[in-house]
């Protein structure tokens, strides 16, 4: 197991949001997190990439124990989260940006070229700042930026806030391309459960804090209370 999250109690001061979570990532797999809005999904990948403390369980990375550890710690072991928010730097150009996500190493030629062969659009705009792309081209820059550090896992928090169908699609088909060409471990959270359940292995499904479900990937697009409450199928 590449990832292990045992028992984990996480919230904001004295209130508690995730009570007791467990689940697990296999090095290789993609397993997606998928709950309404407020779920706990978020508060749950920031807990494992060191931006929330918290308050019992355990998180386990290849082994080594990191919860609580900071963020820079975290990342350094191979973890690279890319948050529904992007947070860009909107007035430095697309290649800088990229650049940042290899610190404090230097960026990598190739890895830089493999991302530009992922998101042809950023080489074409390679100078252009970040705060003038588009939705879409800023969510391709966020999951760039988080390959220039050839991370072991990826996690994404909602990448398809804010985008259209079509870019949406898009976005997976890439992450798609990730796992098949070089094998890449992915835990990904989402609400579009459609587009999360067609690139995830496993899954497990979160509600008011707790994990309610999980299973295949399939069994999941299967269950009618999946179906019910996601995929508006009666």
């Amino acid at each position: 197991m590449l990832l292990e999250v045992e028992g984990l109690d996480v919230g904001y001061g004295s209130s508690t949001v995730v009570h007791g979570v467990s689940f697990h990532v296999a090095e290789g797999e993609a397993v997606a997190i998928i709950g309404s809005n407020g779920a706990g999904k978020t508060t749950t990948l920031r807990a494992i990439a060191g931006m929330l403390p918290g308050s019992a369980g355990r998180i386990t990375f290849d082994g080594d124990e990191v919860l609580g550890e900071p963020t820079h710690v975290v990342s350094r072991r191979g973890l690279a989260y890319v948050p529904a928010e992007r947070h860009l730097f909107p007035g430095m150009p697309i290649h800088e940006n990229l650049s940042l996500g290899a610190h404090p190493d230097k960026p990598d030629p190739a890895q830089l070229a493999r991302v530009f062969e992922l998101f042809p659009r950023l080489e074409e705009r390679r100078n252009q700042s970040a705060g003038t792309l588009s939705g879409g081209e800023q969510q391709m820059l966020a999951v760039g930026r988080a390959l220039m550090g050839k991370p072991r896992l990826l996690i994404l928090d909602e990448p398809t806030t804010g985008l259209a169908p079509k870019l949406a699609t898009e976005a997976y088909d890439a992450l798609a391309a990730l796992r098949s060409d070089e094998g890449l471990t992915v835990l990904v959270a989402e609400q579009q459960v459609p587009l999360a359940l067609g690139l995830a292995d496993r899954g497990y499904v979160i509600e008011d804090g707790h994990i309610e479900l999980s299973g295949s990937a399939a069994d999941l697009r299967g269950n009618p209370d999946v179906q019910r409450a996601y995929l508006g199928i009666s």
